[in-house]
């Protein structure tokens, strides 16, 4: 078994991947979920019966969502774009067919005439599902990631970084943030009950069980030997006490301030964080001060990361705030997807003269680029994931076949019975659901797999077919825990 210093070695001193690369793994799984709700919409068009049963689902489900995720960055990691072009190519070919071979009366006609009424058309707007599936797959990819970094199948590109650079792991961990920040009660538009101090306490209290768990994990981490990326966080601090002070200085700071304002602030905090790094020895102290003497020392970049975090939280609120309001119109979220695009993208420009005056991405500190570049890559995601759902809503609605769960549905002025209890069936045999239904545990769950994993496994000399076997055994079993819980309708909270 390798020692506790060679695997502390193989996960530092990585210096990242290129920004296109990290984009490029972005179109993945937003075209793997288009093409499972094809295949669901193909099978009823041949006359096949739904739904499967929930063992037919659950492999489905994995098949379609987590096997592609699990090999991109493992076995099929050198050929990405060759793999993201052939199910491309397969799903716009299975689009056409759908279209060709539509029922719905309503869309009978040339091909422009049939867009053209479907983009006046109406959704049903009680939800925004691409921000379901985002928080998922986010999910998804950090349960994978946390794993597969310790297998040499893994490359090196993708783990954290040292100092600079944008791996994709890096990345995972502001989304992660991002996520939690695009559903808090601040972005769905909850009214606060109660005094703002009150408000504030309540938040302080829910927040408990990420406390426990930042302690349970630096207890096991410690008594156990488990290897530990001390530059990462710190020696005692880690990821769950920073979301926990994320959440409630967050909480605070919406109290104070107008939801509304959450950009401005976003960027204020940015960018004086920035500022100081620049102007005083805050910098040097951070990456470049050997010294681990007192607490402050020893979890130097755990503590003062967490401004960065809240930063990037600030600013999934404000896009929360926006994805949140009520829209019934196609014609409305195409215009929504636009302006992600576009927000994306001049965010983009904006990493880059961020990158020339300051300083590049640095997760470490979480330095202002790393804030613009996380906000950046959520929105170019939840971009492609609210495009792959616009053109399932379209296969959708010319086949008459509204039962793809965790995705948009055709507006419909009556609901028979038998639709609404399908659709439950439907919802109820979903993984997607079923992640969404205990986000935490899943998380948790993940974790507690991979220790035990890398107790059993000697993870540094394996070779790749049982790296790969084992990542995609370690996820179905992450996968079925959660999927039984859900079918048994039991949701597990911590507060």
């Amino acid at each position: 078994m390798a020692s506790e210093e060679v695997k502390v070695a193989f996960v530092s001193n990585h210096n990242g991947t290129t920004l296109t690369e990290v984009s490029l793994g972005s179109l993945l799984a937003p075209l793997c979920f288009l093409s499972r709700g094809l295949f669901l919409i193909v099978f009823h068009l041949g006359k096949g019966v739904l739904p499967f049963s929930w063992g037919t689902h659950l492999l489905l489900d994995f098949t379609a969502l987590i096997m592609p995720l699990v090999l991109s960055c493992t076995a099929l990691s050198d050929i990405l774009h060759f793999v993201i072009m052939g199910i491309a190519v397969v799903d716009l070919v299975v689009l056409y067919l759908v279209y060709k071979n539509g029922k719905h009366p309503s869309f009978q006609g040339s091909l422009y005439s049939t867009i053209d009424r479907f983009v006046q058309s109406r959704v049903e707007s009680n939800l925004v599902p691409f921000v379901t599936v985002f928080r998922v797959l986010v999910n998804m990819k950090t349960a994978i990631s946390i794993l597969a970094v310790d297998f040499s199948v893994f490359p090196r590109r993708y783990a954290k970084t040292e100092m600079y650079g944008t791996g994709v792991m890096d990345f995972g961990v502001g989304a992660y943030v991002m996520a939690n920040a695009l559903v808090c009660p601040e972005a769905r538009g909850k009214d606060i009950q109660g005094s703002k101090i009150s408000h504030v306490f309540k938040q302080l209290i829910s927040v408990w069980p990420l406390v426990l768990l930042g302690f349970v994990r630096l207890a096991s981490v410690k008594s156990s030997g488990y290897h530990e990326h001390v530059t990462e966080y710190g020696v005692h601090w880690n990821f769950f006490f920073t979301l926990a002070i994320v959440r409630v200085v967050a909480s605070a700071l919406l109290a104070l301030f107008p939801v509304d304002a959450s950009w401005l602030l976003a960027l204020l905090i940015g960018g004086t964080y920035q500022v100081v790094l620049e102007t005083t020895g805050l910098k040097s102290f951070l990456i470049h001060n050997s010294e681990r003497t007192g607490f402050l020392q020893a979890n130097r970049e755990g503590i003062f990361s967490v401004v960065g975090y809240i930063a990037i939280y600030m600013a999934g609120v404000q896009v929360g705030r926006y994805l949140m309001q009520s829209r019934n119109l196609v014609k409305d979220w195409i215009r929504v997807i636009r302006n992600l695009l576009l927000t994306s993208f001049g965010l983009f420009f904006s990493l880059y003269i961020c990158q020339i005056c300051t300083e590049p991405v640095s997760r470490r500190m979480a330095n202002l680029s790393f804030c613009i570049w996380t906000v950046a890559q959520a929105l170019f995601f939840l971009s492609c994931l609210s495009i792959a759902d616009l053109l399932l809503l379209f296969s959708k609605a010319i086949s008459n076949f509204s039962f793809v769960s965790a995705s948009w549905c055709p507006y419909q002025n009556k609901k028979s019975l038998p639709d609404e209890k399908m659709r439950k069936n439907m919802d109820a045999l979903c993984l997607v659901q079923s992640v969404n239904r205990n986000q935490l545990l899943y998380f948790l769950l993940a974790n507690t797999m991979t220790g035990l994993t890398n107790v059993l496994i000697d993870t540094l000399n394996s070779n790749d077919v049982l790296a790969v076997s084992v990542l995609l055994l370690y996820m179905f079993m992450n996968s079925l825990v959660i999927f039984i819980l859900h079918i048994n309708k039991i949701t597990i909270k911590f507060w």
